[in-house]
């Protein structure tokens, strides 16, 4: 690659940088829509710039488009996802592109989407505008992981959160368990909260600590803009209580279970599925791709033995909390040749705390 070809793929990548940045403010916000985020350059220089806010509002090509007005003709626009094909609740953004006279678009990641999936490259290819895809493909990557893997599979990204111990443990034989963490790690639950389109847990969890599961601060976010995540309780016992905190928003609450006609009066969805994965495949229906598990060791263990978990959030505090209270996991593994690894790819200080993101390893024992 000559220095000249290098020195435009670096300005093709800090313009998408921009669009990815501008993506990211929608983040709490699109569900069940893709963060996206455009930037139209004329000359060197942004003269449009937009991204999706919400679901039925103007997706991000838009917003570009309007600021850029008549000086989008000739111009290029970097967008973070393949731009839309077909009529939904707003026009097919790639044909805005072509009829605002945009020279060349370039693309982060195409859209697998059935209704996309490349079709939103080929329109505006048939107009004669030039398109470059594959640009900072992995970071544009990073904002979609659950609408990406959904419109691919018809099956959610699921996060598997714990809060553990130096010596792995989630607490005391009591159940008492707050608080392991500080408050800064606590604060970061939050933004995953904030992310998902659904937090799942156990009927166990709801009784020991009577929790909300609900977004309830984020420094700088005002909480209107969020969508709350649904928060799904496996009760394959019919044991949830009427007035656990939880259903003070019954609306927002999902329950695997048998069918109780006082939950059906408060408005909460029942769920007729009988294992975690024909669950999975139940919220992805209702178009929750981003699925957060904040649960106890059982559940927990299921998740990771079924093999359903994408990515695993761990904050480890650093305490010691005894062999009589309770593991993180209570998998029974007999051998090494059972073990489940992963890949640690991010460790964030999170005040007194540490994160650990994890992604479950290929490799084989």
């Amino acid at each position: 690659m000559s220095e000249f070809d290098q020195a435009s793929r670096a300005q093709d990548q800090a313009w998408m940088n921009r669009a990815i940045t501008l993506a990211k403010q929608g983040q709490y916000s699109t569900k069940p829509n893709p963060n996206v985020g455009c930037v139209i350059v004329q000359h060197g220089q942004i003269v449009g710039e937009g991204f999706h806010p919400q679901a039925g509002q103007p997706h991000a090509e838009v917003f570009a488009l309007r600021e850029a007005g008549a000086r989008a003709q000739g111009a290029t626009a970097y967008v973070t996802l393949e731009p839309c094909a077909h009529y939904g609740r707003t026009p097919p953004c790639a044909k805005g592109l072509v009829k605002a006279g945009i020279a060349k678009v370039v693309v982060a990641c195409a859209d697998p989407n059935p209704l996309v999936a490349g079709k939103g490259m080929a329109i505006l290819r048939q107009a004669g505008i030039e398109v470059e895809q594959g640009v900072s493909e992995e970071e544009a990557k990073q904002l979609n992981l659950g609408f990406l893997k959904a419109m691919a599979t018809g099956m959610p990204y699921v996060r598997l959160k714990v809060a553990s111990s130096l010596d792995g443990r989630t607490a005391m034989a009591s159940g008492e368990s707050k608080w392991i963490t500080g408050s800064a790690a606590r604060q970061d639950v939050q933004h995953w909260r904030a992310l998902s389109g659904a937090v799942i847990t156990g009927i166990d969890t709801v009784l020991a600590d009577d929790c909300r599961l609900n977004v309830r601060h984020l420094d700088g976010v005002d909480l209107a803009h969020i969508v709350q995540p649904k928060r799904v309780i496996l009760d394959r016992h019919g044991r949830l209580p009427l007035n656990a905190k939880i259903l003070q928003q019954p609306d927002t609450v999902m329950v695997m279970g048998p069918f109780r006609r006082e939950l059906a009066s408060l408005g909460v969805i029942q769920l007729d599925v009988q294992s975690l994965s024909s669950l999975l495949k139940t919220l992805n229906d209702f178009h929750i791709y981003d699925v957060l598990v904040e649960a106890g060791a059982t559940l927990s263990s299921a998740f990771l033995q079924e093999k359903l978990v994408d990515e695993m959030i761990s904050y480890v505090a650093p305490t010691f909390l005894g062999q009589s209270a309770r593991a993180m996991f209570n998998a029974d593994f007999v051998t090494m040749a059972e073990q489940l690894r992963f890949k640690l790819i991010e460790v964030t200080q999170l005040g007194d705390d540490i994160r650990l993101k994890l992604l479950p390893s290929q490799e084989s024992v």
